[in-house]
């Protein structure tokens, strides 16, 4: 069976730069796994890789929707098995590189039995969250599905939603749904993990945040503003950066905030990332890579 490799860490940790260091010793073309690089337009908050390291390595699953549209983990498996497929078609190695845990672990495992997205019910949630706050819908979910709770933090507007939805569609906890009922993968993948100290890895967050600040994120988002029917509760304008930016644009919070809140909240991400990380079996440190890619 062929085999694709994959390259997986927090925010910061340096995975691009990697990617591309192997990709100047060994035939790869970089698959994306990050769920705000799917979007049009967000390319300064994404860190996404710019035209000179697109020349330099194809790079696919990036550009895909705009960011008034909604992309899941179920398209992104379909979409990484075709083009992992077109990969190894041409002869190079598949390297998927990012930090979307939800998308890796549903490529590997499988889509979740799950029923489909009801839009009316999408809606009545929220307008129970505009009223009650998503704490309060998070307690309610608390209640009917215990093991679901304990795993989505109190204002994880987006999971909390689908879960309380499942519930209301199905009468069964999303807990007891999510089983990987997908058909097996026509490949391997062999998953390397890449997780800096923590104290270099606040470091990394801290420069590349400052960073982005300075190359016009909040001039970013004022152009898709107007380029698009945008809201606060889209999945693209809840990714960190782009959040704290919304707020910032509608003066909410000052410039100083902006930092602050957005340093906090991707320091958080980093965290939660690196939670999945020890959750996944099998992976092996990312020192393992350069190895791994040498044929036998």
């Amino acid at each position: 069976m062929p085999t694709a490799f994959a390259l997986l860490g927090p925010t910061a940790s340096g995975k691009s730069a990697l990617a591309l260091r192997l990709a100047e010793k060994h035939p790869l073309e970089i698959v994306s796994v990050d769920s705000a690089q799917v979007y049009r337009g967000m390319d300064i908050g994404t860190a996404k890789p710019g035209v000179i390291e697109r020349a330099r390595v194809p790079h696919h699953l990036i550009d895909l929707v705009d960011p008034n549209e909604r992309y899941s983990a179920g398209q992104f498996r379909s979409d990484a098995i075709r083009v992992i497929l077109e990969i190894l078609g041409r002869e190079k190695i598949p390297l998927l590189v990012g930090g979307t845990m939800l998308y890796y672990r549903t490529l590997v495992a499988g889509l979740d039995a799950l029923p489909q997205a009801n839009q009316k019910t999408r809606e009545e949630i929220g307008v129970e969250a505009q009223r009650r706050g998503w704490p309060a819908l998070h307690a309610d979910l608390a209640r009917v599905d215990p093991r679901a709770a304990a795993r989505i933090m109190p204002n994880d507007a987006q999971r909390i939603q689908r879960a309380l939805e499942v519930y209301r569609i199905s009468g069964t906890a999303i807990s007891s749904l999510q089983r990987g009922a997908s058909e097996p993968l026509p490949f391997s993948i062999r998953g390397h993990a890449l997780v800096p100290e923590r104290a270099e890895l606040h470091r990394r967050i801290e420069q590349r945040f400052d960073a982005m600040l300075r190359a016009g994120l909040i001039d970013e988002l004022r152009q898709l503003k107007e380029k698009y029917p945008l809201d606060a509760e889209l999945p693209s304008m809840r990714a960190v950066g782009y959040r704290q930016a919304w707020s910032f644009l509608a003066g909410e919070i000052d410039e100083k905030a902006l930092r602050e809140q957005g340093l906090a909240a991707t320091r958080q991400l980093a965290k939660r990332q690196v939670t999945w990380l020890r959750s996944l079996p099998g992976l092996e440190p990312a020192s393992t890579l350069a190895g791994a890619l040498t044929p036998a």
